[in-house]
């Protein structure tokens, strides 16, 4: 199996619209990111700006739409697309969510929530490694942001997540964000979460922004929208995080409301400083 590794700095998710920012002058970013669905056409603007991009910096491609979790098979074509496109890039990295999306022909959109049984397990198991063996390449598992539980749950998710990973030798994606998020919404502890969290397994890390809103008996609902700058508690989770992996490739996440280049820049400024701090402690 292909494994690759992203360098440990911060990245981005690419938006077309900072694309001559960041060809402009060497950014304080080592990777790029993109959603693998936007890239399943044969050419095109799009084609033609990640080529670009590529020449100058590691790439990361993170699926959306697989389904990972589906009570069906996978969906053979989506999967022969992007196999192809992961030929065609050779990214450093290719990343997936904990969650399914699709039933049938329909296709929802959304990343929805599992309940964590055996009989999930074997099913996302399954699915990976027919992904893996079809790209013949890693894949990184991203834990979800939820705003329910399932009463079916017989498994703690970090205890799920860490089964899978040493089931199928795949890699994690941890979604700081998403941890504080569900935290939230669960009433449950954000760094208990992350003690029982198999870190070692961690190819990746995502940072991004929420909002906050109220269900319908007016509790506070926590929602992760990456349409906001990172939030004072999810850097100091982070920064937790690093404390204990050392330095990891970290990506600023902001698909909603995205704001100039040189805001998206600036976060990624703060994640270099934290990095580099932590490289500095493991030197001395």
């Amino acid at each position: 199996m292909h494994r690759t590794v992203l360098p440990a700095t911060p990245g981005i998710g690419f938006k077309p619209q900072h694309f001559e920012a960041i060809l402009a002058d060497r950014q304080p970013i080592g990777f790029v990111e993109v959603h693998a669905e936007n890239y399943m056409g044969a050419g095109g603007a799009p084609h033609a700006m990640l080529s670009a991009l590529r020449e100058q910096y590691a790439l990361s491609i993170h699926g959306v739409g697989l389904s990972i979790g589906s009570a069906e098979p996978l969906d053979s074509a989506h999967l022969a697309r992007l196999k192809a496109l992961c030929e065609r890039y050779e990214p450093h990295s290719f990343s997936e969510h904990l969650a399914w999306s699709s039933h049938g022909e329909i296709y929802l959109n959304d990343l929805l929530p599992l309940p964590y049984t055996d009989e999930t397990l074997n099913r996302i198991v399954s699915h990976i490694d027919q992904v893996q063996d079809t790209l013949r390449r890693e894949m990184l598992l991203e834990n979800p942001a939820t705003y329910l539980q399932f009463a079916a749950s017989t498994i703690p998710e970090t205890e799920f997540l860490a089964e899978i990973a040493r089931r199928t030798g795949c890699g994690l994606l941890l979604d700081v964000n998403n941890v504080f998020v569900q935290a939230a919404n669960h009433g449950t502890s954000p760094d208990a979460y992350l003690a029982a969290f198999p870190l070692h397994r961690v190819g990746e890390i995502h940072l991004g922004g929420h909002d906050a809103q109220q269900d319908e008996t007016g509790a506070p609902l926590l929602i992760d929208s990456h349409g906001a700058a990172v939030a004072d508690p999810v850097w100091a989770l982070y920064e937790s995080v690093i404390t204990r992996t050392g330095a990891l490739p970290t990506l600023i996440e902001w698909d909603n409301d995205v704001p100039d280049w040189p805001v998206l820049a600036a976060e990624a400024r703060d994640t270099g400083a934290i990095l580099a701090r932590y490289r500095k402690q493991e030197a001395a």
